[in-house]
């Protein structure tokens, strides 16, 4: 805030709200990693479970990791895509996969 003068030479101070420009947090993708060992049923149904996809949506998605080698299940917050990826490693693990899956910020 910036003190102003009164008019006339009064000896009062008004303070200027100067407003703060915020921009929105840093958003992340979570991306999942093909490998030729995790089947791809499995890849589907943690899509479906993890990310709230719909059959045919998380069937897409794993099809463009397969092909492509990777593919994007969804953009959240820092703290929400980390949790994710640690969903989809700990899901993977239990089930003996090698299946990985990391975050990574949005251009």
């Amino acid at each position: 805030m910036v003190p102003a003068q009164q008019p006339g030479g009064g000896d009062s101070v008004v303070l200027e709200r100067v407003p703060l420009k915020v921009k929105p947090p840093q958003m992340y993708q979570v991306v999942m990693l093909n490998d030729d060992y995790t089947p791809m049923e499995f890849v589907v149904v943690v899509i479906q479970e993890f990310f709230g996809k719909d059959r045919e949506t998380a069937t897409q998605i794993m099809l463009k990791i397969h092909l492509d080698g990777k593919g994007v299940c969804g953009v959240y917050s820092r703290d929400v895509a980390s949790t994710k990826v640690d969903q989809v490693m700990d899901a993977a693990r239990e089930a003996g996969h090698p299946l990985q899956c990391v975050s990574e910020p949005v251009e």
